[in-house]
């Protein structure tokens, strides 16, 4: 225990710990704390659990990135071990136009005072953009009327900012502050599909219209970087891998194949003469899903045939620079078959150790990526509608609005169940749940029981306050 080292020698040492490791490597004596206490290794922590992006101190609301990722941690393991006593309901009535377009403005960051702090941000009255806080189910902020009505809105929650679109393809950015908009540009047609990034080289939009063009829109003042043709159709999903090296869009025809695109290459036009992509060999996709904490691989389902089979390919990215140019390759690692399961197979994620997970009817389904089956949930009451899948959770919403959350297994490839949660009053069969929204202090869904009936169910986790 008396041996040391310089600090940088000791430093990159500890760079290959995990965070229990490194607990236990700061009560060996002063110095070494010193070192394991260190902001960079914290960081790096983060970084690999959440992909925090060019994330401050000041956005997380901590001191340091060890409270940070001490806060998180305990706040993600009380959520799996929560029990629905531990959680109280709250709805948040208003006219939400019934398209139920909401978003997380700020989740499991934490305010400077320390506590975690739920805000999501919502389109009211199809024409109007407010936050709430969910905890206190108190309006924070709200926006001006708009001209005409809003038909897109995606969120940067580390940056408190907001993005909308509406139905004269104006798109503006809000701080969600100030009474008016920060910045505003146009499209050309239609907005299709919207989405805000933060990458390495700054916070960016990914925009599509309906004549199949993605815009790439600079953040804080939404100047057009790049406008690039895609398809000959509209474009139907835009997903980034988990560290925005790799963008994936996609078009359900029969004879327009998925694209990859290199991020990187999209966002710096003048270094790049063309975008680097590739066309991924998987015609008819109807789900994409990124593992998460890796960078490169992607699987994809599609449903063929006359009896709509389900198909799974995996595919591994990868970059090809050499000093003459820079290409992306697709390489295929894993794919099966699923047959007889032919009821509402349409919902599907991924874990970050490549166990794809989906729903059929009133089964939950967990195979590997070459088709071996790992586990299996049947026989629910309800039929399921809607999956959510995030790298430490599952949540299935069912026909009658109950959920159902399960927590991936740190040490297996299997889910455990964790708790169902009901909703006070019966919202009954004719209800739809268009959006589920989930960070580690809540669950909030977009409830639509009519066009005049739209509402915020949420579920907060009582433990922190």
């Amino acid at each position: 225990m008396e041996f040391s080292l310089p600090s940088l020698p000791m430093l990159k040492i500890c760079s290959y710990l995990d965070a229990y490791s490194l607990l236990q490597v700061g009560q060996v004596n002063k110095s070494w704390n010193a070192v394991s206490n260190s902001d960079f290794l914290w960081r790096r922590l983060c970084l690999m659990r959440w992909y925090c992006f060019d994330i401050t101190l000041e956005h997380v609301g901590t001191q340091t990135w060890k409270q940070f990722f001490l806060y998180r941690s305990r706040q993600e393991r009380a959520k799996s071990l929560a029990k629905p006593a531990d959680f109280f309901v709250r709805e948040i009535p208003g006219n939400f136009g019934g398209q139920g377009l909401a978003s997380y403005l700020s989740g499991s960051g934490l305010t400077p005072s320390g506590q975690g702090k739920s805000v999501v941000c919502v389109v009211t009255s199809m024409s109007r953009l407010t936050t709430w806080d969910i905890k206190e189910g108190v309006m924070t902020w709200v926006s001006p009327v708009q001209p005409t009505c809003i038909t897109r809105m995606t969120t940067l929650p580390e940056m408190h900012l907001a993005v909308t679109v509406d139905m004269e393809t104006t798109i503006k950015l809000w701080n969600c502050r100030d009474r008016d908009a920060q910045a505003t540009n146009t499209m050309f047609t239609s907005c299709q599909t919207l989405k805000a990034v933060l990458t390495k080289y700054g916070p960016v939009v990914l925009a599509s219209d309906t004549s199949g063009n993605l815009y790439v829109f600079r953040i804080p003042d939404l100047c057009l970087i790049i406008r690039i043709h895609i398809f000959q159709y509209p474009i139907d999903e835009v997903y980034c891998s988990p560290q925005k090296k790799w963008v994936f869009l996609n078009k359900r025809h029969p004879k327009i194949l998925p694209k990859v695109f290199l991020l990187r290459s999209l966002l710096r036009p003048l270094e790049y003469s063309n975008p680097v992509f590739i066309d991924l060999p998987f015609s008819l996709c109807q789900r994409a899903f990124w593992t998460p904490r890796r960078e490169d691989r992607i699987t994809l389902m599609s449903r063929r045939g006359p009896v709509q089979n389900a198909i799974f390919s995996t595919f591994d990215m990868e970059l090809i620079e050499t000093e003459k140019r820079t290409s992306a390759n697709a390489r295929e690692i894993a794919g099966f078959e699923m047959q007889g399961y032919l009821n509402n197979m349409e919902w599907m994620g991924v874990s970050e150790k490549d166990v794809i997970v989906f729903s059929t009817g009133k089964s939950l389904l967990l195979f590997n990526m070459w088709g071996f089956r790992l586990q299996t949930f049947q026989d629910y009451p309800q039929v399921i509608t809607r999956l959510k899948v995030d790298p430490l959770h599952v949540i299935v919403t069912f026909n009658d609005g109950t959920l159902e959350v399960y927590a991936w297994e740190e040490r297996n490839n299997l889910l455990r169940k964790c708790y169902r949660l009901q909703h006070p009053r019966h919202l009954g069969p004719q209800s739809i749940f268009p959006k589920t929204l989930c960070d580690d202090l809540s669950i909030v869904r977009v409830v639509s029981r009519s066009r005049q009936c739209c509402f915020l169910a949420a579920y907060i986790l009582n433990v922190f306050s």
